[in-house]
């Protein structure tokens, strides 16, 4: 199974917090890591996606197909993540469009650090596989990626 994490593009302060929208530069951020996904990402990914205004519109950098998961709104888990990935026993991959800290602490989880939370940078995308192999179960980081670095 694959499951990628992309946080979202850089947002304007304010308030309601669900209705805060990406500045330009998040939009230009959103762009460079859609490009890239259009490009890497496996046929038939599952795309949840937070009902912040700025996930709706840094995942819309890529496509209109996705699916609103409340379970992942600001304030989530890293529990509430990979339920609603159905990590790891879904098979297939699922991007996962949300908040920090919730992603940093899902990456925490998966990479079994003595850290709760990692930082990930806005914009960011972090891809895990988890595969058995020799009858050893293995989750790996396969990516980690920031807007600047396309």
């Amino acid at each position: 199974m694959e499951l990628l994490l992309w946080r979202h593009a850089e947002a304007e302060d304010g308030t309601p917090d669900l209705a805060r929208e990406l500045t330009e530069k998040g939009r230009r951020q959103a762009a460079k890591i859609a490009a890239f996904l259009d490009q890497n990402l496996p046929a038939d990914t599952r795309i949840l996606v937070s009902p912040a205004a700025r996930t709706r519109q840094t995942v819309a950098a890529l496509t209109e197909h996705f699916t609103l998961a409340p379970s992942i709104a600001p304030g989530a888990s890293a529990q509430d993540i990979l339920d609603a990935a159905r990590w790891p026993d879904a098979g297939g991959s699922v991007l996962i469009v949300s908040h920090q800290p919730t992603l940093g602490a899902v990456a925490a989880l998966l990479l079994e650090s003595a850290e709760p939370s990692l930082s990930i940078k806005k914009g960011a995308l972090w891809w895990f596989s988890r595969r058995e192999r020799d009858g050893f179960v293995q989750t790996t980081l396969r990516l980690v990626i920031t807007p600047e670095f396309l």
